[in-house]
């Protein structure tokens, strides 16, 4: 395997995970609101600036994205204690309710679709996937 074929199944499984989780309500994330509200999601009461230090992106870019979110209730901000100039971000309740409802679905379906409806291709993908995600995930 090499980059651009290790990236093409990234980009295949990243596909699959989503139809596994199924829609959401409302307009879907633009890439980079995902990576800003993944970056909430794992930090939360992060500042703005803290949240485009780890994304990489332009802090006007990570405002506007917040912006967006917080009018869609996905996140709410609110002045930091210490440094009422900067603003923490955090996942609402029902956001995370519903990240953990659609994380906790099965991906067995999404599989067997992939494969061909193929129930013992899907299972050996299912099983080569769950391998893969003990020896490469560590969180």
């Amino acid at each position: 395997m090499n980059v651009a074929r290790m990236r093409r199944l990234g980009r295949r499984l990243v596909e699959l995970s989503k139809t596994a989780a199924g829609e959401t309500k409302g307009p879907p994330l633009t890439p980079g609101e995902e990576a800003v509200f993944e970056d909430a999601l794992r930090h939360p009461g992060s500042t703005v600036g803290e949240i485009q230090a780890r994304t990489g992106f332009v802090q006007s870019h990570v405002s506007a994205s917040v912006a967006r979110m917080r009018e869609r209730g996905l996140v709410r901000t609110a002045p930091d204690p210490d440094d009422g100039r900067r603003t923490q971000v955090t996942v609402t309740e029902p956001a995370l309710n519903a990240v953990h409802r659609r994380a906790a679905r099965p991906v067995a379906e999404a599989v067997r679709a992939a494969v061909g409806d193929d129930p013992e291709r899907a299972a050996r993908v299912v099983a080569l996937l769950e391998e893969l995600e003990t020896l490469l995930v560590t969180d």
